[in-house]
Order: structure tokens, then sequence, then C-alpha cells
């Protein structure tokens, strides 16, 4: 609890008159940022004002005096008037003088969403996204904290004080996240940018707290809870990036595992090939990862007369029926092989542009290799 009941806050001294030294202790101050002295002030009271505190005096809901120097302040008739003379207090009429004790230390807590962040998602619909933290706040300015939430809003807590402050930055989440969906981003990838959103909430804090007197140093430990079908997709996505696999060969390696389990006939085999690669679910992927390079087709080719992308395994264009075949040739001079229409021999710089050439024989005109010396179907000489 943030705010201590007057029961649980016992007060120090006494005189004739009635007065008590005031003082916020130390074992009610943990966690608390706000203590209101519960009682109204009198005439010879003192306060007493640590290192790490602030002491605000009001009177009828006015701030009269701030105390931020570490000292014992008695309220005699140097500063009566503060309190107000005494002959009103002698002719009956009350004035409600009050302290409230501020910290000036940071304090942590914790928010969350009371109700869920509708986010639109191109895949997977309106998504409702819940959203869980803890952040790091002060008192930046004790004057404007009072005044904003004990005189305007009438808080007495910091219960109350801490409630408003959570809401504050639920809110400031759910607008960092609509700005954010607008420049595309998509409900799977907000695991990976909450970092980002994080900082981006302690950037926009400033404009929306310090009109509250409060300075927000640090959001951290965000949660934004996902839609069970989402996380998985999210899960999937993550090990898929891990493994360096595609969603196809994911598949299969969880094809592959899930055989393992609900065959008893491949169970062994399916623990045989996971030795040395792990076990369980991290066996399959594991293996899937390994066997990535095998299942992973050729890369697409471009046709040599069109210079369309062929699909791999495609012996023709689709475009302009050009074969696909690689047609090569032998160098006659050194014997090495190489791509049809090559000039000149790589190996030994040998002239190419009549080998693998047509010509017809002379005699007979049958067909033959345009370097042939002797024609093949009549044997003249060429």
């Amino acid at each position: 609890m943030i705010g201590k009941k007057s029961k649980d806050i016992p007060s120090k001294g006494g005189s004739l008159f009635g007065s008590t030294t005031i003082a916020w202790e130390t074992q009610f101050k943990e966690g608390n940022a706000m203590w209101k002295v519960p009682r109204l002030i009198r005439l010879n009271d003192n306060i007493v004002v640590r290192e790490d505190e602030t002491a605000i005096f009001m009177r009828d809901g006015k701030i009269l005096s701030t105390f931020d120097q570490p000292n014992r302040y008695a309220l005699t008739d140097i500063n009566a008037p503060v309190v107000g003379p005494l002959v009103k207090a002698l002719s009956g009429v009350q004035q409600q003088a009050e302290v409230y004790y501020l910290q000036r230390r940071f304090i942590d807590g914790k928010f969350g969403s009371a109700e869920p962040f509708q986010f639109t998602d191109p895949t997977f619909g309106v998504v409702s996204l819940r959203v869980y933290g803890e952040y790091r706040w002060k008192i930046s300015s004790p004057e404007i904290f009072i005044s904003q939430f004990v005189g305007s809003l009438n808080l007495e807590t910091s219960d109350e004080v801490e409630d408003r402050l959570k809401e504050q930055i639920v809110i400031l989440l759910y607008s960092v996240l609509g700005k954010m969906k607008d420049q595309g981003m998509k409900v799977t990838d907000i695991p990976s940018n909450l970092t980002t959103i994080e900082q981006a909430v302690l950037a926009l804090s400033p404009d929306n707290f310090q009109q509250y007197g409060v300075e927000i140093n640090k959001i951290q430990q965000l949660n934004i809870s996902l839609p069970d079908e989402v996380q998985k997709a999210v899960n999937t996505r993550s090990e898929m990036s891990v493994l360096g696999v595609n969603y196809m060969q994911y598949q299969a390696g969880q094809a592959m595992v899930d055989a393992a389990k609900n065959s008893s006939g491949t169970a062994g085999i399916g623990a045989g090939l996971g030795v040395g690669i792990g076990a369980g679910a991290g066996m399959g992927y594991s293996f899937s990862g390994q066997m990535s390079n095998m299942m992973q087709q050729p890369p697409a080719r471009n046709c040599p007369k069109c210079g369309s992308a062929v699909p791999a395994g495609n012996n023709f264009c689709p475009n302009c029926g050009a074969s696909m075949q690689v047609q090569t040739v032998t160098c006659p001079k050194c014997g090495t092989s190489v791509s049809s229409g090559t000039k000149f021999c790589p190996n030994c710089g040998n002239n190419l542009e009549n080998v693998g050439g047509k010509k017809k024989c002379p005699n007979c005109g049958s067909e033959m290799d345009a370097n042939a010396k002797f024609c093949p179907s009549c044997g003249k000489g060429v």
C-alpha cells in the first residue's frame, strides 16, 4: 500500500499546547511517493524534513510554503500567519492547514492494460493485445505535482496517483502501437520490436507527464500478450530464422518429428537420425536444417535466347521455346569441353569459331562437322 492510514503513523513528542513533532517514518517510506500528515497542523508544531524529502504546507487547498531543505521547521509566532491568526482559532474558525510529504527518489512501479488494444492485422484480422511492463518515475516538480493531483484531481494517496500514471503509460503505449501499425508493422513483428516500442514511449513521456510534475525515467520488461494462434506463428518464424530454412523445409522437419512421435515403427529411425543432433523437437528442426541443401532446388536460369527466367528443371523456355540444354564442343587442340558458341578456347586460346559447326560434302551433299577432313558418307576428302 502506498499511502498509510493515520493510525499506522506514530507522532512524536508533545507539549502543554498539544504541539507535535511530525516526521515521515523510514519504515513507511519505501515505495511510497506521497504521505499526507493525518491531522491538521497547529501552531508550534515541528516539521522534520530529511535529505530525500520535500514537505508541502497547504491551507484551504492552496500551497503556502515548500520545505525542500533538510531541517526541523517549527511553526512559531514568526511564521504564525502560515497557520492563521490565533484569534481565529480561538473564535472557532477552523482553517484547513495540512502537510504533504513527497519523495525525491526514483520509484519503481508496474503497469498493465485493463482493456485490450484492438490491432488490425492484414493476416490475422482484428487481434486483441494486452500490455504489461515496469516503469521508473519520480516527482520532478513538487508544487505542480501537488497542484495537479491533490488540488485538481483530489487524490490523497500514492496508490491513487500511481493508478493515474499507469493509465497514462498504457495510453501512450497504445498510441505508439497505432503509429507503428500505420507504418507497416504487423502483429507478428511486435515481439522483435519491443525495445523500439519502449524507447518510443519514453520519448513521448516528457510531453505527457511534465504537466503533472512527474518524470518517467525508464520503461522496461515490456510484454505484449498475443493470442495463441498468433504466438504460434511468431514462434515458427523465429525457429525458421534460427535454423536458416524456408517454410517447406521447416514443415518437412516437423513432419519427421511427428512421424517419430506417432509411429512406433519409425521411432527408432527418427531417434537414430537425431544422434548427435538433438532430441525431441530440436532433433527434427536441426535435421531439417542439415537437409536443406539436399532439399533445395537449383536456382532458376535465364533463357540464352530471350533472357526470360526459366524455372529449374525446364528443358525449354516457356516464353520463346528455346532449348535450355547446354550445348558443348570439344577444343580440337587441347580437348577442353566448352560451351557451344565460344570463339576461343579458355584453356589454350585455339580459335573455335568453326568447331561444332556443320558443312555439306561437295561430292554427295551429306552434312558433316565443319572441321571434318573426310565425308562420313562417301569417304571423299574435303
